[in-house]
């Protein structure tokens, strides 16, 4: 998600000509949209190794989907490692810490749900009550839930670049994306606790990761992932999965095509060939099929329905109404 990067480093530039103590502690939060039993915020934290991580209170139930950094995250007795195109989960009234350190800043999309508005929806829904809840802290990057997190990263850059409040259909997003997340966990396979290797192991995952994050469009490969953090293939690979809840391969790929996505939104004019060749595609035929894969639609089909949906974000009525919240 190189574009919502671009805000997070502009921040952390800014804090390191300002100093420490003039940028404050805590991390800046933008109102995106808010309605009856829901809220979402964009967050640019630039805390850094260099500092103490403090405990914090969820005051609702919260959903934030990671767009750019890597951060500790302890809820309970639960602790993970947070990377782009996961998801931050937490309970209300449950105390948290997010600590950086390894890396310095990150960028979230935190949603916010009243929990009775929740439950309500959940069992519309027609989910068990014991699957209204968050059950686990993380969720790593995983397709069932990447179309819902490319559209809000998509809709969140469209609003940051045009300068808009009110337009997105933030509403559909934070139901959707709040109903497919309760299904996943409840599911188990995406979401169960994640492992704790020791804090070396950690470091040379966090480095790759932002490697990857930094150079999607690099022959990255396992061989030169594991060359580059100075371990074997093996142990890279176990303790990749272990940190970051996906295969090496798998968040590659997941970087490569949500960077895809990015660039079919912000750009019409833009070649399919030339996106694929630009996000580390070699062959446009595995860059469809990938693509078809992951969002449930080709690229072509992808662009035309964020067009649709930019257009009928931003026609009457809901041009009018945000006009008059204004």
């Amino acid at each position: 998600m190189q574009g919502l990067a671009v805000s997070l480093q502009r921040a952390l530039a800014q804090r390191e000509r300002e100093g420490r103590a003039a940028s404050g502690r805590a991390p800046t939060a933008r109102p995106l949209g808010a309605g009856a039993g829901w809220s979402v915020d964009d967050v640019v934290c630039t805390l850094g190794p260099g500092d103490r991580p403090y405990e914090e209170r969820h005051t609702s139930a919260c959903l934030a989907v990671v767009a750019a950094g890597v951060f500790g995250y302890r809820s309970g007795n639960a602790r993970a490692l947070m990377t782009p195109g996961a998801l931050m989960l937490g309970e209300t009234g449950a105390c948290f810490e997010c600590g950086h350190r390894h890396a310095a800043g990150d960028r979230c999309l935190s949603f916010h749900y009243d929990p009775g508005w929740l439950d309500e929806q959940a069992a519309a829904a027609g989910l068990a009550p014991g699957a209204r809840r968050w059950r686990a802290a993380r969720v790593p990057p995983v397709r069932a839930l990447a179309p819902l997190v490319a559209h809000a990263c998509a809709d969140a850059l469209a609003q940051e670049r045009d300068h808009a409040t009110g337009v997105v259909a933030w509403s559909e997003i934070a139901l959707e994306l709040a109903l497919a997340t309760l299904r996943v966990v409840a599911s188990g396979k995406d979401a169960a606790t994640p492992a704790t290797p020791g804090a070396a192991a950690a470091a040379r995952v966090v480095a790759t990761l932002r490697l990857i994050d930094e150079t999607p469009d690099d022959a990255h490969t396992l061989a030169s992932l594991a060359s580059a953090a100075g371990v074997s293939e093996f142990y890279f690979l176990r303790t990749f999965s272990a940190v970051a809840g996906v295969t090496p391969h798998q968040y590659l790929l997941r970087a490569r095509l949500r960077a895809a996505a990015l660039r079919l939104a912000a750009d019409d004019e833009a070649k399919i060939v030339d996106v694929a060749l630009a996000s580390g595609f070699n062959d446009l035929s595995n860059f469809n099929a990938a693509f078809r894969a992951e969002f449930g639609a080709s690229p072509r089909a992808w662009r035309v329905a964020q067009r649709e949906r930019s257009l009928a974000q931003t026609s009457w009525p809901n041009a009018a109404q945000a006009a008059a919240r204004a």
